[in-house]
């Protein structure tokens, strides 16, 4: 599968709602099958969890449709 990958820390949220330090953003196709906490290996090799994930929509505007998953 393609993804944009970006190994960033960044403060998100986990699926309760606590506040966790990311340490990589994926995005990747739209309707992606990955719920959280779901296992996943990064282009650099590292494997990881995925914390949140995220569908995105943009109806009228020229961005494409996209999921985001937020990894410790």
């Amino acid at each position: 599968m393609r993804a944009l990958v970006a190994e960033a820390t960044k403060l998100t949220r986990n699926r309760e709602g606590v506040e966790v330090t990311s340490t990589a953003q994926v995005i990747t196709e739209p309707d992606l099958d990955c719920p959280a906490e779901s296992l996943l290996t990064l282009p650099s090799g590292r494997i990881t969890k995925a914390l949140s994930v995220a569908n995105h929509t943009a109806p009228g505007l020229p961005v494409p449709q996209s999921t985001e998953v937020m990894c410790e």
